[in-house]
């Protein structure tokens, strides 16, 4: 595809009086009170499935479908074709915006723009329909307003070769490097003496942080950009972590969420240090990296059950063992060099295709 010419494009209010969107806000409502499953999606602010964090049984009037929903952190667009119940409250509440012109594919390109406009926002400054109302995307126009058509049509050309390049990234697998046999893990606890010394971190405040000479990473409960979500000024008498550390984020909506820090930093609440008792490659770290997160998101819920109370206690993950019983390091090494040689070509190329 070739890039987009934006130079006639004009700028749209997102809602409000002049927006292009009905903007509406859901009811009070929190994903612990729904405890029976059902069909219906519960949507919630997030960054994946959609933003559906699971189905629920209800029998209260649901959210329309055919909508828009913005993730109050992140700015996480996501076309919802069916009806639903979405969080609504204070705090990380969704936001739905309704179009009659909308459809998946015109949404779909939308929901691009918007997560680049509002991707700004994060938990020290979360999206409410204030912010919402005041902020603007760009998007094509024709004579007679905005080009729907054109957002659907291009879309609709983009499909194939997207379907294109997913279908060989999946495809790359049993000849390039064998599949996961857990059969044969062991499950280990982070504080093991293999692994880590877990560090509670420093729980500052980011607004608190001084700017003017900004020299140390910050990491907060973010998902983007290894969890760096400014640089501040070095504060005097706190020493940062070192680089080549991990950081977790112990909850909120990005629970789970874990990064080999790339220079040194300091962190916000609720986000661990994890300190290597040995030497562990990058690839390893990324490997262990990745488990944690999956570890996190299969067994533990965001503002529900999350790691603080587990994380120096129960949590722990499995990693292959080798017929001593003792972790594969080599294996975890081998795995992510073969992976990352083999898909990253095929990777990048979907990555522009998406983005």
């Amino acid at each position: 595809m070739n890039n987009i010419d934006t130079s006639t494009w004009k700028s749209f209010f997102i809602c409000g009086k002049k927006g292009i969107f009905k903007l509406i806000q859901p009811g009070v409502r929190k994903s612990k009170e729904y405890i029976e499953e059902g069909s219906v999606p519960f949507v919630a602010s997030g960054a994946f499935n959609n933003g559906i964090e699971k189905y629920v049984k209800t029998d209260e009037v649901l959210d329309q479908g055919n909508c828009i929903t913005v993730s109050a952190i992140g700015g996480f667009s996501f076309y919802q074709e069916k009806d639903f119940v979405g969080r609504g409250g204070a705090g990380s509440a969704i936001k739905i915006l309704y179009n009659a012109n909308l459809n998946e594919q015109n949404a779909l390109f939308i929901c691009a723009i918007l997560k680049k406009t509002l991707s700004k926002y994060d938990f020290n400054s979360m999206i409410s329909g204030t912010i919402l109302k005041e902020e603007s995307i760009y998007l094509p126009i024709n004579k007679n307003g905005i080009d729907w058509n054109f957002m659907e049509t291009y879309i609709k050309n983009l499909e194939p070769t997207v379907s294109k390049y997913l279908n060989q990234l999946q495809s790359l697998k049993l000849d390039s490097y064998k599949e996961l046999d857990l059969k044969n893990w062991k499950r280990f606890n982070l504080y093991d003496e293999q692994l880590f010394t877990i560090d509670s971190g420093n729980k500052l405040d980011k607004s608190k942080m001084a700017t003017n000479n900004p020299t140390v990473n910050f990491v907060g409960r973010a998902n983007q950009n290894n969890g760096i979500t400014a640089v501040v000024n070095e504060i005097i008498g706190l020493e940062p972590y070192k680089k080549g550390y991990l950081t977790l984020a112990l909850g909120g909506e990005y629970l789970g969420s874990c990064f080999i820090q790339p220079k040194d930093f300091y962190t916000s609440q609720n986000v661990n240090v994890l300190i290597p008792n040995n030497e562990i490659s990058y690839n390893t770290k990324l490997f262990i990296s990745i488990m944690i997160f999956k570890e996190s998101r299969t067994y533990y819920k965001a503002f529900i059950d999350e790691l603080n109370r587990h994380i120096k206690t129960d949590f722990s993950i499995l990693l292959p063992v080798n017929d001593d019983k003792q972790i594969d390091w080599e294996y975890m090494e081998n795995y992510i060099k073969d992976i990352r040689a083999t898909c990253k070509f095929k990777s990048n190329q979907v990555t522009s295709f998406l983005l």
